[in-house]
């Protein structure tokens, strides 16, 4: 590919609304162009990465046994309704009518089309297991869509759905799905980490997102460096202490705490670790009549240590917080406790809660809660004394770096992450609502048990940039590149020995099968370096009278800060090698 055919469209500054690196330098580097809030036309550079990113996906799915299709955009909202999903998923989910007035969708996901297609296709078992797959636009209508393809609301996805006999049939194809992930993130040449991941109301274990490794990710990812735990944070249990609770050493007290509602300024003011106080989170769960109404409501009180988060995914698990909770009203705070948030506390309710106790905080002693009164606290609080021994003790809080890995082989440590793909085990979720079913071996219907495996197309270049960027632009790695390797003659039009040695090196290389483009521009320099290091191209070959004079070129890679001088002879030689490897 010669420059001068190609479309190259570089700006030295990047929109006002471009938040986060990746959404700033695909800008800069003319690799998408915005139309809408969330939605980007792909710039002919653009979407030379995201092709690439498609073949190595493909070539994948294709080995791990996946046969491709593709399914519509818009799809008839009857069979979303046969899920629930029509009214259940809110407003991400665009509804649109038809001429006749009939309800369609536009695709965020395709479970219920593939497992249409599955129930009317694949009648018997002598057909499974099945694996579809397709790389196909989806919409979701985020309310606030940010951060370029981070975060859009049109983008490209790759998602395949398995069809099994049985449960363990099932959970056999997530396991060839999960290696065939592991090996597209390898060849994409990322950094990145399989963490276990919750699966939510479905159930069961097997659940993993695939998250690269970048400072500005969105998500915590919790490990531990001594083994290959590594879970996100909704699913990293936190250990009970192995320490049995200490002896009450000190009287229970309300302690005046003038103006400070919050458990750093209370630990502050009293001269105490944080880690000594305890916060109070209050919930509300209510129960619906006939007509949905709501007939009765119960009032939770969740104690968690001071310097501790509530995880709201552990506490949707608690018996009885598991059919959905929300925040307590102040009314029903007000009338539980006779107090506004900030002081409350187990000690001297108005009316009984429902009481769930964080695994650290059920072995504490001599804890600091509120004293539902303000400007108080109480001190010196202690289980078995001044409070009955707690009923209900559970995980509920996000675990911090130094706590105790799971497993039991070091401490965790957390970094910072960006979901790219989700592999997902959903059992009869989607076949028993849609009654989709086949005939086994015993002649009776059974129902599918599936899987779902999906992949950001459009948003794995963007977490690329965010983990391979520096203050010039762009580094790809060489299987993202728009181009992996760049031909920048100086002086081309001025020297028929600099442009017959550009356009030998160029037509050797594609040759070789290498991905080249020649910058034929005539732009100066500093301007053309300028470029393809905003662009990222990973691997670039100078060529200027001055070099040729001596039989050579310079060579450099873009994480490199000077070039190496090379014999024209062996640069082709040198190319091979370093793609090769």
């Amino acid at each position: 590919m010669k420059a001068s055919q190609f479309f190259i469209s570089t700006q030295k500054e990047a929109p006002a609304d471009a938040e986060v690196v990746s959404h700033q330098l695909m800008t800069r580097a003319g690799m998408i162009k915005k139309l809408g809030a969330g939605i980007y036309s792909y710039m002919p550079m653009g979407l030379r990465v995201i092709q690439k990113v498609e073949a190595i996906v493909r070539e994948e799915m294709n080995r791990a046994g996946a046969v491709e299709l593709t399914m519509p955009v818009i799809q008839p909202a009857e069979l979303w309704q046969e899920t629930g999903r029509f009214e259940k998923m809110g407003p991400e989910l665009l509804r649109i009518k038809d001429r006749h007035d009939r309800d369609f969708i536009v695709q965020p996901t395709s479970e219920e089309v593939v497992t249409d297609i599955a129930r009317q296709e694949l009648r018997s078992y002598k057909q499974l297991p099945k694996n579809f797959y397709q790389i196909q636009t989806k919409f979701r209508d985020e309310r606030r869509p940010r951060f370029g393809l981070m975060r859009g609301r049109e983008f490209i996805m790759k998602d395949a759905y398995s069809f099994d006999r049985t449960g363990e049939a099932a959970q056999a194809s997530y396991q060839v799905m999960a290696a065939a992930y592991r090996r597209i993130f390898d060849r994409f040449g990322l950094r990145y980490r399989a963490v276990a991941a919750d699966s939510g109301a479905i159930g069961g274990d097997l659940s993993e997102e695939f998250q690269v490794i970048a400072a500005t990710g969105e998500d915590a990812i919790v490990y531990c460096p001594g083994s290959d735990y590594a879970a996100n944070m909704e699913k990293a249990e936190a250990l009970a202490p192995a320490a049995l609770r200490p002896a009450p050493s000190n009287g229970m007290a309300k302690t005046p705490t003038p103006g400070k509602s919050t458990c750093a300024d209370v630990a502050t003011l009293l001269g105490v670790p944080l880690a000594t106080t305890v916060k109070s989170l209050v919930l509300a769960t209510d129960e619906l009549n006939e007509t949905g109404e709501v007939a009765n409501s119960q009032v939770w009180l969740l104690l968690l240590r001071g310097d501790h988060d509530m995880n709201e995914v552990k506490v949707a698990k608690v018996p009885g917080l598991n059919a959905g909770f929300r925040f307590a009203t102040g009314a029903e705070i007000d009338a539980h406790f006779g107090c506004k948030p900030g002081y409350l506390g187990p000690v001297g309710l108005q009316k009984p809660v429902n009481l769930v106790v964080d695994r650290e905080v059920a072995v504490m002693a001599d804890w600091i809660c509120g004293a539902n009164e303000p400007d108080f606290h109480m001190t010196g609080v202690n289980w078995g004394r001044d409070l009955p021994e707690p009923d209900v003790v559970a995980d509920l809080r996000n675990v911090v770096e130094g706590d105790a890995s799971p497993d039991g082989k070091g401490l965790l440590a957390i970094e910072r992450g960006i979901e790219v793909g989700h592999v997902f085990y959903l059992g009869t979720k989607y076949s028993k609502a849609m009654d989709a079913t086949f005939l086994g071996e015993d002649g009776k219907p059974a129902h599918f048990e599936m899987g779902c495996y999906g992949i950001g197309i459009t948003r794995l270049p963007a977490a690329a940039i965010e983990q391979n960027h520096d203050e010039r632009g762009i580094i790809w790695p060489d299987a993202l590149a728009p181009f992996t390797v760049v031909v920048c003659p100086i002086g081309m039009d001025r020297s028929p020995e600099v442009k017959a040695a550009a356009e030998q090196l160029h037509g050797d290389l594609i040759a070789a099968g290498i991905d080249v483009i020649l910058d034929d521009r005539g732009e100066r320099p500093g301007a053309m370096f300028a470029d393809w290091e905003l662009i990222g191209v990973p691997h670039r070959v100078t060529i200027g009278d001055r070099g040729l004079k001596a039989g050579q070129v310079e060579y450099q890679h873009r994480r490199e800060v000077a070039a190496t001088q090379v014999a024209v002879a062996d640069v082709l030689a040198l190319l091979k090698g370093k793609l090769g490897a």
